[in-house]
């Protein structure tokens, strides 16, 4: 069963700050960066996640992820079309897709994923989306179409919004600017811990 608080990190020393504080859900999302450094990172937040017990998910370094021994890649939509998904696979590694229409929708579930992420539900001001802000009642319509499948909120989130979500259909709810633009990220990543872990 996956934590309900999964931060989305760009380095590997977010991994280093968040985990020990008790996160057991983190991707590592690496951008502009050579394969070599990407590697470093990936090796450093693996060796962080195996000793505290947490899951690391690769957001688009599939071969990274599959040298490397990972568990978990994240595939966005145009990262679906270029993966090797047999190969992942064979080395036993999970997938989780991002979604943000019907389409991308019925395009993720056709590699059977182990979670769909939809996004993004509120404005997000981190990076230019061209999709509408999506609200919790489509939450609601993507966990009945998904069935069993976790299904993980992204977009916009703060806490109150993040609790919104798990009540809407929600299984995990995805942070970055809650975090990462934190003025005090590990005590907010350890708010964020207590309030959405169900008792």
């Amino acid at each position: 069963m996956l934590d309900p608080f999964y931060p989305v990190v760009p380095d590997s020393s977010w991994v280093l700050k968040l985990v020990p504080v008790g996160t057991k859900l983190i991707q590592l999302r690496i951008k502009d960066q050579q394969e070599a450094e990407v590697r470093r990172q990936v090796r450093e937040a693996k060796a962080v996640c195996v000793q505290h017990g947490a899951d690391l998910i690769v957001n688009d370094y599939w071969q990274v992820a599959i040298d490397e021994g990972c568990s978990w890649v994240h595939l966005g939509q145009e990262d679906l079309v270029d993966a090797d998904v047999k190969a992942v696979r064979r080395a036993g590694i999970r997938i989780g897709v991002s979604t943000h229409d019907h389409a991308e929708l019925d395009k993720g579930l056709a590699i059977d994923p182990d979670y769909v992420a939809l996004g993004p539900v509120w404005p997000t001001v981190l990076k230019q989306m061209p999709w509408a802000p999506q609200g919790t009642e489509r939450l609601a319509e993507w966990k009945k179409l998904i069935g069993d499948k976790p299904l993980v909120a992204i977009g916009g989130l703060t806490l109150e919004r993040a609790l919104l979500c798990l009540k809407s259909g929600a299984d995990i709810v995805s942070v970055v600017g809650d975090i990462v633009n934190h003025a005090d990220p590990v005590a907010q990543a350890r708010a964020w811990i207590a309030a959405t872990r169900r008792p």
